[in-house]
């Protein structure tokens, strides 16, 4: 027998601190929804005390949670109260009970209404309530109802009675319109809240492309955009790019196409949006466009007239993409490896087996990870480089020992050249690693049989390594094999996983911030860097020395 006492902890909580207290909301938002508390007038009341003191965005985050659960009428009536932001995320997707829509229909706002409206998945005897609602929904608010729905205000509204005796139907709506904006505008203005910047929203089109639904504040800068580029639109100030239009042409989704909001609302500037086609269900015509709008990331700002400014935001953006790669994929290879090994525990044959083939492609993949790392720091200038002294031969064995697998699994063979005191002046770690990669990348094109020759030849004030290419490369210029990347798109183990052309030209730019070149001869490479002194001993080399200039 068990007895969850979460309820009791959550109200025993310390809720004097902000944090404590949007903990609290949460968290009895979480109880309440999944039916692990009671929806009684005493859980509410106590959720109403801390609204006050939870931010809009955290009740609108615990709202959407909602969605993924059935909550009791009480829960979904007390945050259709909130403001129209948070009512507007809890009724666009929560479940009830068509009894329980009945019954909190008459306790909804126009607003509320007005969004559940816009849904496709409520039964028809919804559909039929919220039509009653029609006329009172789309009628202007009298004299006592703006009072009752606005704080009072001194300044009385024109009725017709004021007009001289003469009735005037239309002058005396547009009075009444009139007073009602000034005292929303002074009612805001009293409250002190400040528009802030919008990061992301959600909108909805008609089928003409019209933006007519979005679910955040500053709804007249959006509302009226259109997704088109046809002669109607071409005086308009807004502008959306080709992606969107032609998504909108074919009825087809689409993803971070460009809006640009003029104005100066919390919700103008640049944004990418991202839309899919809505369809009637019972007729299967086209209704319009649902989707959501985020700001650009900082790599995604166009730096208009400053190559170098945009070249460094597309270089941070790629080295973010790589950190959130490096860790997930550093996780499967660890678990694999446990698994493949029996470190937790008897595993089939079977099991194991596909355990190391995971292994061997995840391998590959923080392969292409590190070069992706490593080509963003080169086309950043971030590369930092240390004044190093590398022996040539013991190099070049331990990198033949690494690729030894690969040699086994492609059938070839590299034939290293007799040992002697050739050395480099270059840092170690990136001399190593440009070796690694032109030689996997050589490697990965044998066939069985085949014998890459290496050789080292004294060249002025450098040293060379030569590699001889393997069949499958010769007979192809410099710029067809920087080109390779489509070609090399296949599923053959082995292969760079992201293309002969890009290790090449990877290894290239790499060899020119060590201070050499990469040379593609007829029928073999060669790798040129600075020689250093025999007399030196590797790691004499003092001083670091930041090679960060441009590697292209």
């Amino acid at each position: 027998m068990r007895f969850d006492d979460s309820l009791k902890t959550v109200l025993a909580a310390d809720v004097s601190t902000a944090f404590g207290a949007r903990a609290a909301f949460r968290q009895l938002v979480d109880l309440i929804g999944r039916g692990r508390a009671p929806a009684d007038a005493a859980l509410i009341t106590r959720l109403r005390d801390l609204r006050a003191r939870v931010p809009a965005e955290v009740r609108i985050a615990a709202a959407r949670g909602l969605a993924l659960a059935d909550p009791p009428a009480a829960l979904i009536a007390f945050f259709a109260e909130d403001v129209p932001e948070v009512a507007a995320t809890t009724l666009r997707a929560v479940r009830l009970a068509p009894e329980d829509w009945d019954t909190l229909l008459p306790k909804l706002g126009p607003h509320g209404r007005g969004v559940l409206r816009q849904r496709r998945d409520l039964a028809p005897s919804v559909s039929r309530a919220l039509a009653a609602f029609g006329s009172t929904d789309l009628a202007l608010p009298g004299p006592a109802r703006a009072e009752a729905a606005e704080p009072p205000s001194s300044e009385p509204i024109p009725t017709a009675a004021a007009s001289g005796g003469e009735r005037f139907e239309v002058a005396d709506l547009v009075n009444r319109i009139e007073a009602y904006q000034r005292r929303r505008g002074a009612y805001h203005s009293a409250s002190g809240t400040a528009a802030a910047v919008v990061h992301a929203f959600r909108f909805e089109t008609d089928t003409g492309g019209i933006i007519r639904w979005v679910d955040t504040g500053s709804r007249g800068a959006l509302i009226g955009l259109s997704l088109r580029h046809d002669a109607g639109l071409a005086t308009s100030h807004h502008h959306v790019d080709g992606v969107a239009a032609g998504a909108f042409r074919k009825r087809a989704s689409f993803v971070d196409a460009r809006l640009c909001v003029p104005g100066e609302s919390a919700v103008s500037g640049d944004w990418r949006i991202s839309g899919v086609p809505m369809f009637d269900l019972a007729t299967g015509g086209f209704v319009g466009f649902r989707g959501r709008a985020r700001r650009p990331r900082a790599e995604e700002s166009a730096v208009r007239g400053n190559g170098a400014g945009r070249a460094a935001a597309e270089a941070e953006g790629l080295r973010r993409l790589v950190h959130e790669l490096r860790t997930p994929t550093n996780a499967i290879a660890g678990f694999s490896e446990l698994i493949e090994r029996e470190l937790l525990g008897p595993v089939p044959v079977s099991y194991r087996d596909r355990a190391a083939a995971i292994r061997r492609h995840v391998a590959g993949l923080i392969g292409a990870i590190d070069d992706l790392d490593l080509a963003a720091r080169l086309e950043g200038n971030t590369l930092d480089l240390r004044a190093d002294v590398v022996a040539i031969a013991p190099l070049l064995a331990r990198v033949t020992q690494e690729l030894s697998p690969l040699a086994v699994m492609r059938g070839g063979t590299l034939a290293l050249p007799v040992p002697d005191a050739a050395r480099w002046a270059a840092d170690a770690h990136a001399a190593e690693r440009l070796v690694q990669r032109l030689l996997a990348t050589l490697l990965a094109a044998t066939v069985t049989g085949e014998t890459l020759v290496l050789a080292l030849e004294p060249a002025a004030e450098a040293v060379a390594l030569t590699m001889t290419r393997p069949a499958a490369l010769i007979g192809r210029d410099e710029a067809a094999l920087l080109a390779l990347d489509d070609e090399a798109a296949t599923d053959e183990e082995g292969a760079p996983l992201l293309g002969t052309g890009f290790a090449l030209r990877l290894a290239r730019h790499l060899a020119a911030e060590l201070g050499g070149r990469l040379d593609f001869l007829a029928d073999r490479l060669r790798l040129v860097l600075p020689s250093a002194a025999p007399a030196t001993a590797p790691g004499d080399g003092a001083a670091p020395r930041d090679h960060a200039h441009g590697g292209s």
